[in-house]
């Protein structure tokens, strides 16, 4: 058997491999059929996906020409399908764009590779222009040759609007945050992100100098650092707006005043981020400070001037009370300040209604007939009126009010100025009292003179013809009737003359005591006690009474004449009182007469008859004003002759008097330092001079003073003189003093009591006498049990000082 022999295994066995491959063919060919019918599924599918995509899906050559686009063309650009394809695409582009986009089709063609996004505009069928957004891939042919360019397109022209928008809104934001009237900086953490140009104007900084740094950088200190921190940065969590005032250094390192604004920024992560305004206000500081302080000025102006002064505000709420309206009122300021519905008006008459300040600020208000005078000019308003409900009573006053206006003109408050110009009546009445008085004088010292004249001839012929006429005929007895009329006659002219002024033409050193002793033992005096045998008449004469300068005759019937009118102002059952006394007044006395401060001897009369009444009190001192009995002793002019002696005397007079409870008559006599004529010392000056000790007198008022330091070193004391007990308490902490002559009251400043117990806890053997013009008071007897020595009382004479000096000197 030939080589080319199959066997029939061999047969066998290729009739099967053939039947295998049959069957893989048929197998193959049912796989094809299957596939084919998958891509024509697939292609449909990819179909029904291009032409229903809101997307352009676009096919072009490579030479710019469309071959295919989706129908989507129509709904985005308006154009049929079949009047784009076949056309250059480059002729739908925006003329900007074209080159652009050109260049990216070219580069993707001849590298093969993916396009990156293009964005370009696409004219519209109506002209207007498109934004489109595309990425496409190269279509390659089985050699691997680019045969054309497919791609996808998105409409992206409200995306480019929201973009423009956002550009243009940034844009106008960095604008603000550069061009801003405030510095804005943002922090994190912080730490400086960013700042405007503003930020840089106040603080000096640049960019470079802070971006990246930490806020740290502008605070002197750490604890402000700290403050400021926890005070901006409540929580990471919360958003919110905080202010607070802070120092901030500058550059050039001054001190600036600043006030932070913080927001806080939202954050996902957990650092914190704020935008921080920053304003210098150190010059509104400074201004603000000022106009406090030229406020406070002003307020202090206000409340230290003497007159009550008080400012409403427009809506009539009150904003200024001082200090002397608070006197006038007793209502403090902290009680009215911000009360409005003319509350003010209650101190003043016990009710609430419209005063003089309202009707500055609206002139419809009518007050004209609750003021005894008003006038009005311009803004300015005058007004006068009496109001008996303040303290203490009987109080006249005026008033200036006006509107306050700002700088514009505007009217923002008023302001009404009270005068209290009660003592300035008085002083009036006072005046017209003296004036009267003056004019009474004169018509007096007329009448006196003429009638002396004609009473010379009544007295002188009436003894002639007594003396001629024998035994005791009745013609003699009508001659001794004219003489005795006559003399009495002459007694009224001299006391017309004392009334006239000037009739004091004697002036010697004379005691008021002595006068009154005198007196007691005249006729006139056992006269007066057989007419008025209830009325008991008593003494209560000072020892030490200082001596005054006048005429001892018209002393003497000045006291017989206020004597006589006590005893008769008493009916029935009844005491008369007659007192003197040495008083020093360290301030004026404003009574019935105003009196002076300085040194006098005191008269007083008091009784406890009927009172004169308050019409009368005014007319007692009136010539011929009398209620006395007639035919009696009244003649209408004892009081006259009193106040004519007393003004003769430079001295004054008081009178107190309530009806039904009686009248006291208080004379006040500057004294003399001279002794009385042929007066002799009962107690001898080496008694009690000084050895050379050192005393310090402490004393407010300088004549005091230097009366006190000229009696001691006279009698021989090394005497140093302050004037307030502070300067005392210096005084002792630096020298020495044997012995303090102390005033008890010295305004201002602490008062003698105050003075010793300080000085005596520096030296607590300190020594001292206690002088006042006052009566002894609970303050001087505290004084003594501390270990104060004797008390003195002003007015000073040497041998009074001078006793109480050495005695408290030999202490031991």
């Amino acid at each position: 058997m030939s080589d080319t022999t199959f066997t029939v295994q061999e047969l066998l066995e290729e009739n099967l491999n053939l039947k295998q491959k049959i069957k893989d063919l048929e197998q193959a060919n049912k796989d094809c059929r299957h596939s084919e019918n998958s891509l024509r599924n697939n292609e449909e599918t990819f179909r029904e996906l291009v032409e229903n995509s809101n997307d352009l899906i676009y096919r072009i050559s490579p030479e710019g020409v469309v071959i295919y686009i989706s129908p989507s063309c129509t709904t985005h650009l308006g154009y049929p399908v079949t009047s784009v394809i076949g056309r250059p695409f480059q002729q739908f582009l925006h003329p900007d764009d074209a080159e652009k986009t050109v260049a990216s089709l070219r580069r993707m063609i001849e590298t093969g590779q993916r396009q990156s996004l293009v964005q370009y505009r696409v004219r519209h069928m109506d002209g207007s222009w498109r934004w489109y957004m595309s990425r496409g891939n190269p279509i390659k042919d089985d050699a691997g040759i680019v045969v054309g360019y497919q791609g996808i397109t998105r409409d992206i022209t409200e995306l480019k609007h929201m973009e423009q928008s956002l550009r243009q809104s940034k844009e106008v934001l960095s604008a603000i945050f550069n061009v801003a009237p405030v510095g804005i900086a943002i922090v994190k953490d912080r730490v400086f992100q960013c700042i405007n140009k503003t930020w840089c104007s106040i603080l000096g900084y640049s960019e470079s100098d802070v971006i990246g740094k930490s806020t740290r950088m502008l605070y002197e200190d750490d604890e402000e650092y700290e403050r400021v921190g926890l005070e901006l940065n409540p929580g990471a969590s919360e958003k919110c707006i905080a202010s607070i005032q802070t120092k901030h250094l500058r550059k050039d390192g001054v001190l600036r005043d600043v006030s932070l604004t913080a927001t806080l920024l939202q954050s996902e992560s957990s650092s914190m981020s704020a935008i921080i305004a920053i304003e210098d206000i150190t010059d509104r500081n400074q201004a603000e400070k000022a106009l406090r302080e030229s406020r406070r000025e002003l307020s202090d102006i206000i409340d230290f001037l003497p007159d009550p002064t008080f400012v409403i505000d427009r809506e009539g709420k009150v904003i200024t009370w001082n200090r002397a309206i608070e006197a006038l009122t007793g209502i403090t300021k902290k009680e009215m300040i911000g009360k409005g519905n003319y509350e003010y008006a209650i101190p003043f008459y016990g009710y609430r209604r419209p005063i003089l300040i309202d009707a500055a600020l609206s002139q419809s208000i009518e007050i004209v007939a609750k003021y005894t005078a008003f006038q009005r000019n311009g803004d300015v308003l005058f007004g006068e009126a009496f109001k008996p409900s303040l303290p203490p009573g009987d109080i006249h006053l005026s008033g200036t009010a006006s509107v306050l206006r700002n700088d514009k003109g505007v009217i923002i408050a008023a302001i009404e100025c009270l005068r209290d110009n009660t003592e300035r009546n008085r002083l009036e009445v006072r005046l017209k009292r003296a004036e009267k008085m003056e004019g009474l004088g004169r018509l007096a010292g007329g009448v006196a003179h003429d009638l002396n004249n004609v009473l010379g001839i009544l007295v002188g012929y009436s003894e002639l013809l007594i003396e001629a006429v024998p035994g005791e005929s009745f013609i003699k007895k009508y001659a001794q009737t004219i003489l005795k009329a006559g003399t009495r006659g002459a007694a009224i002219v001299q006391d017309l003359l004392t009334m006239a002024r000037g009739g004091v033409t004697v002036s010697k050193v004379v005691n008021l005591n002595k006068i009154i002793t005198e007196y007691l033992s005249t006729p006139e005096f056992e006269r007066l006690q057989f007419y008025h045998p209830m009325v008991k008449i008593m003494t209560d004469l000072d020892d030490g009474l200082l001596n005054v300068k006048g005429s001892p005759i018209h002393l003497g019937k000045t006291v017989m004449n206020l004597v006589s009118n006590a005893a008769e102002a008493v009916s029935g059952v009844g005491e008369v009182m007659i007192r003197t006394g040495n008083r020093y007044l360290n301030t004026p006395i404003h009574g019935y007469d105003s009196i002076e401060e300085g040194d006098y001897a005191v008269l007083e009369v008091y009784d406890t008859g009927g009172g004169i009444s308050a019409d009368d009190i005014d007319k007692i001192f009136e010539p011929f004003y009398t209620k006395k009995v007639m035919g009696r002793s009244g003649t209408g002019l004892g009081l006259t002759v009193v106040w004519g002696t007393v003004k003769d005397h430079k001295g004054y007079v008081d009178v107190q008097s309530e009806e039904g409870k009686g009248t006291k008559f208080t004379l006040f006599f500057p004294i003399t330092r001279e002794n009385i004529a042929g007066e002799t010392k009962t107690i001898p000056l080496e008694s009690y001079v000084g050895h050379g000790e050192p005393v310090l007198v402490v004393d407010d008022k300088s004549e005091q003073r230097d009366l006190a330091l000229t009696m001691l070193k006279r009698l021989g004391y090394r005497a140093n003189a302050v004037a307030s007990g502070e300067e005392a308490i210096a005084f002792v902490r630096s020298d020495t003093a044997e012995l303090l002559v102390l005033d008890m009251l010295m305004d201002p400043g602490i008062d003698g009591l105050e003075t010793y117990k300080r000085i005596k806890e520096i030296k607590p053997n300190q020594k001292a006498i206690i002088v006042s013009g006052f009566a002894e008071t609970e303050r001087v007897k505290r004084a003594q049990e501390l270990g104060a020595g004797e008390y003195v009382r002003k007015p000073y004479s040497l041998e009074k000082i001078g006793l109480a000096v050495r005695r408290e000197l030999n202490r031991a």
